[in-house]
């Protein structure tokens, strides 16, 4: 198994990435969590993290991390395509890594928990550079479309885009055949989703029903 590091905390990390990426967090057992990392007791997540969801938030957070550090420096952009531009290239940085894959295959898990449509983000996004870069996505949107398309849209964006990362980070993992480069993989996906969030609503559309 590859642990960052030898301590105990850590390869419980790893084993939890590696068990709640391939076989789902809600399929994956505590013990097995604990066998995987090597460990001979039980409670040793409960002593760790708390809980296994307090193992899980750990995952999370150390992987946003990661991307924090990924993330561009300067002025946000002042265009939707921008702004989608420096929402997916940190993310995907996540596919050059085994850890990072796992991650990206258990935030496909957790993408309907987002709370963008809601304007209510869940933590640690809320506080991420990602959470400020989807917040000043809204306030461009806002300004050709209506609000409650502004945050399904965002719904979509987080959901499309968690699901495409999760399934190349399962290919890859799998030694499955992969179509695009990595850099051209970002670049079509940046395109897409750009192209998505900002297409024009059909006449009357939009206004609620």
């Amino acid at each position: 198994m590859d642990h960052r590091s030898g301590s105990t905390s850590d390869k419980l990390l790893t084993a939890g990435e590696q068990l709640f990426a391939r076989h789902g967090i809600d399929g994956t057992l505590t013990r097995q969590i604990v066998a995987a990392a090597g460990q001979g007791n039980d409670s040793a997540v409960n002593y760790h993290f708390g809980s296994r969801p307090g193992l899980l938030q750990a995952i999370i957070a150390r992987h946003m991390a990661d991307i924090e550090a990924r993330q561009p420096h300067g002025a946000l952009p002042h265009d939707a395509d921008g702004l989608v531009d420096v929402i997916v290239r940190p993310v995907s940085g996540e596919l050059l890594s085994p850890s990072g894959r796992d991650f990206l295959r258990i935030t496909a898990q957790l993408a309907g928990h987002s709370g963008v449509a809601t304007r209510r983000m869940a933590q640690p996004l809320r506080h991420s550079s990602v959470g400020t870069q989807l917040d000043a996505l809204a306030d461009v949107l806002l300004r050709d479309l209506p609000e409650p398309v502004v945050r399904e849209r965002l719904a979509m964006l987080i959901g499309m885009l968690t699901a495409v990362l999760a399934d190349r980070a399962r290919r890859i993992d799998e030694h499955q055949a992969v179509l695009l480069a990595h850099e051209d993989f970002v670049d079509s996906a940046v395109a897409m989703l750009a192209a998505a969030v900002r297409a024009p609503l059909r006449p009357g559309g939009g206004a609620g029903r």
